[in-house]
């Protein structure tokens, strides 16, 4: 008797327990999504950290090298990404280099005002406060995206801050004329997501290689697109400003400036950014190095991880004492 009780009452407990999850997720179903990103960071070794700087809070992983005299590598998202974004990169570059991965603010977990400008300019100096505070070193500076026209300013603006940069896929110049520009040019967010269909559209901008998606599988897919409509208004006013404002090629404007060893890296099936923006950067950073990655699109970082760690790994230890 004493035996069938306890096994109802665990019964009962399980059951309480699937009824409370059931209902966080009903509250709030990026849950599902926030608790992967957590598995992966855990996996990886990185810690969380959230701090205010000049105002801001920010928020961080990080991952502390095998010694500690090694080169600190920050890393900065695109446009509708976060943090989590860099977890593949992150995986190949651990140990051998500190880590500092944070979502921009306005974006992922870090802090976000109403009406606050978060173009170009304005990220450029947050980010330069950001480096700061958190490293006593010049820096590796990496950008992905609108991260990497924010890297190429940042890198231009701020000398002694940065001792390397790595553009990935930078927005920030006049490219070869292709459907996701004249989009944006007329108004519309090419990267919205509303529904299933204009998820999928999302993923294939994105991804020339299908199988480097990372999988959405239901209900994370469901919750993936609540949180994405959410987002919505505030996507638009971030395109107006880096997408379709006055200074939406301020970052190659700026990178004229770059004196710092640099790389660049694309895919040569970016449908996002044109692969020609690769030779626009060039132009003006001739002393770059240059990567174009057949077989990947937008998310190079993503798509080839292998390859940008070692054109990465190879610009860092160029010329650094053994």
């Amino acid at each position: 008797m004493a035996a069938a009780t306890i096994a109802l009452m665990a019964a009962v407990a399980v059951l309480a327990c699937a009824i409370a999850l059931a209902f966080a997720l009903w509250r709030d179903p990026y849950r599902l999504v926030r608790a992967e990103y957590a598995r992966q960071r855990r996996a990886l070794g990185l810690r969380r950290h959230r701090r205010s700087i000049d105002g801001c809070t920010w928020t961080w992983v990080e991952g502390a090298a095998a010694h500690a005299d090694a080169p600190t590598v920050v890393m900065l998202h695109g446009y509708t990404g976060s943090k989590e974004n860099w977890y593949r990169l992150a995986a190949r570059l651990r140990d051998r280099y500190r880590l500092v991965i944070p979502d921009l603010p306005g974006w992922g977990d870090s802090q976000r005002n109403e009406g606050d400008d978060y173009g170009y300019a304005a990220e450029t100096a947050r980010v330069a406060a950001f480096i700061r505070a958190v490293s006593e070193r010049p820096v590796v500076l990496l950008g992905h995206s609108m991260g990497g026209g924010i890297a190429a300013a940042a890198a231009a603006r701020h000398p002694e801050l940065i001792e390397r940069v790595v553009l990935l896929n930078a927005s920030g110049v006049e490219f070869g004329e292709n459907r996701f520009g004249l989009e944006v040019l007329d108004g519309g967010n090419p990267f919205g997501v509303s529904d299933a269909a204009s998820l999928e559209r999302y993923l294939s901008l994105l991804f020339h290689d299908r199988s480097a998606r990372p999988p959405i599988p239901w209900p994370a897919a469901h919750a993936v697109i609540a949180h994405r409509r959410r987002e919505g208004a505030f996507e638009q006013s971030v395109l107006d400003r880096i997408g379709r404002g006055e200074a939406r090629f301020l970052p190659g404007e700026e990178a004229a400036r770059i004196r710092q060893p640099a790389l660049l890296v694309w895919g040569a099936q970016d449908r996002v950014i044109d692969p020609s923006a690769l030779d626009l950067f060039a132009q003006r950073i001739p002393h770059a190095r240059k990567l174009l990655l057949e077989g990947s699109g937008h998310m190079t970082l993503m798509e080839r991880p292998d390859a940008v760690a070692a054109a990465v790994t190879a610009l860092i230890e160029e010329a650094r004492p053994a």
